[in-house]
């Protein structure tokens, strides 16, 4: 029967090394969420990075963990540390995510990056090939990934790939900038199918691809040789009903079930009927504007004094790429203004961010 083989940078795994001991929890990211129940529900395996690399393995750790990923559908790329450092926190994080965001200013251009950048891409592609079989499908996701297409229809052009990009796909003017951009579209145009979140993103691609390759482009088809690659948009949505469910699940918990959080939530609505809660959840990444959110607010509270005491705005700011220079800057930029409005506006029994 044949297969889809979902490849993406990271697997839909944490996996944890305690004390020798490995910990397999299912990923939070949002990727992993969003097609968890694809892999789940459907007939194939998903390829990506374990999240641990060579040197934290011994052999023995090694069988365990293919063991381990094995058993959740899945097969682990192996990277060692210099990979992490230069194709992912490196030419990914420093290079493509800025670049594509257009924040230009924080874009690092670095030939060893690249170079990583391109061995890390073929490591993909030799997991992929030792699994692929005829008339297998091939899915692979974002900016990690931009030249694994190509890899792969070399070796296996009658392999039907589809390749969807899951941050922003910039204009023209920007991408012209970027020393490699065609070797990158060479990379992606390995792929039959196309996907970007907005229309915007689509036109942006094809702009690019008949500027820059000259290729003929009509509407959202591209003629390349003897192939023709659609593009298209595919808005990403939601396991509705998972989050509907857990929702009632929660809504109807016992008091000694429910977390701290949810707790002094409670307190907050009883508090008054008149209060309301401002909720803001994201990574803690430059792209998502969180300290323009903060100052916002402050903004709102200075110029609505009445609603003091009436409004709380509760931001849980999850962790991400701590170790990029930029990332941690902006952490330390945004506890510092959140303590800033707190020591300017708290009262004894009302503070107006509570911040996670």
């Amino acid at each position: 029967m044949n297969k889809t083989i979902i490849v993406s940078n990271r697997l839909p795994l944490q996996i944890k090394l305690n004390d020798e001991k490995l910990k397999v929890v299912p990923s939070v990211g949002g990727l992993a969420t969003g097609l968890k129940s694809v892999h789940a529900e459907g007939n194939g395996i998903w390829i990506g990075w374990s999240g641990l690399t060579e040197e934290e393995l011994t052999d023995e750790l090694k069988k365990s963990v293919n063991q381990a990923v094995k058993k959740e559908k899945c097969e682990a790329v192996s990277l060692t540390q210099y990979d992490i450092d230069n194709y992912y926190l490196g030419f990914s994080n420093k290079t493509l995510w800025p670049l594509f965001h257009y924040f230009m200013e924080f874009t690092e251009f670095e030939n060893d990056q690249w170079e990583s950048y391109k061995r890390v891409n073929e490591k993909f592609a030799e997991v992929v090939l030792e699994h692929i079989e005829d008339g297998d499908q091939v899915w692979v996701h974002d900016y990690q990934l931009l030249l694994l297409p190509k890899l792969i229809k070399d070796k296996k052009p009658e392999t039907s790939i589809g390749f969807f990009l899951h941050i922003p796909f910039p204009s023209y003017e920007i991408f012209r900038t970027f020393p490699w951009r065609e070797e990158i579209l060479e990379g992606m145009l390995g792929a039959d199918l196309l996907g970007f979140h907005t229309y915007d993103y689509e036109r942006h691609f094809l702009s690019s691809v008949k500027r820059i390759m000259r290729l003929e482009v009509n509407f959202n088809e591209i003629s390349m040789a003897e192939r023709t690659i659609k593009v298209d948009s595919f808005p990403m949505g939601i396991d509705y009903d998972k989050f509907h469910n857990a929702t009632l699940e929660h809504v109807n918990q016992d008091d000694d079930q429910k977390s701290e959080l949810q707790k002094r939530l409670d307190d907050h609505i009883q508090t008054d009927s008149n209060t309301k809660l401002i909720l803001s959840i994201d990574r803690m990444d430059y792209t998502k504007g969180i300290p323009n959110r903060i100052r916002a607010f402050e903004y709102f509270l200075n110029k609505y004094p009445q609603f003091k005491e009436q409004v709380r705005l509760i931001m849980l700011a999850f962790p991400s790429r701590s170790d990029v220079p930029q990332y941690q800057k902006l952490k330390r930029d945004t506890d510092e203004l959140v303590g800033r409005i707190n020591g300017q506006f708290a009262t004894v029994s009302w503070t107006p961010i509570w911040y996670y």
